[in-house]
Parts: C-alpha cells; structure tokens; sequence
C-alpha cells in the first residue's frame, strides 16, 4: 500500500494521511528541547509524542506555579499600588 493513502473513518470522510503525520512528526522534533539537545535524526514516532506530552505537562507545571505566585503576590500587596497594577496588565 502507498503511504500517501489518507486513512479514512467508516462513513468514509477523510482523516490525516500518512504524510501529514510524518510532517507533525518533524515539526515536533524540532520544537521539542528534549529532542533537539540530543540531535537523533530519526526518533520514533511514540517517542516524539511521549516526549510532546511531557512537554505539555512541564508546561502547564510551569503555569500553574506562576498562577500560585500571582496570587500570592495579589493578596499580599496594596490592590491600589504599582505592583499590583502590573499584574492586572499582565492578566488582562
């Protein structure tokens, strides 16, 4: 079978084809740190997504924790003061 094939669901409408998926693969080798430190030129593709998925999950890791320290730093300071006046600009 050609690898050009779209994959096709049972009422026959068109998924994402065999290529495609090879361009998101590459595309994400080169987004991801991880990946690109170690310079492999061919991962696999569950590699790639396992290591997408910790990316995301060290992302929102990493947003979650600026969210805490927002609002810590909102309840601590004067709602009237520079600072916090930072923060709102940065939120809205």
């Amino acid at each position: 079978m050609s690898g050009r094939r779209s994959r096709q669901s049972s009422e026959g409408t068109s998924r994402i084809s065999d290529d495609q998926i090879i361009e998101l693969m590459s595309k994400l080798q080169q987004l991801l740190p991880e990946i690109r430190t170690r310079r492999t030129s061919k991962a696999s593709a569950s590699k790639v997504l396992q290591e997408t998925c910790n990316y995301i999950r060290s992302l929102h890791k990493e947003v979650d924790d600026l969210s805490d320290r927002l609002s810590q730093s909102l309840s601590t300071i004067d709602a009237d003061s520079p600072e916090a006046a930072i923060i709102r600009s940065l939120l809205m």
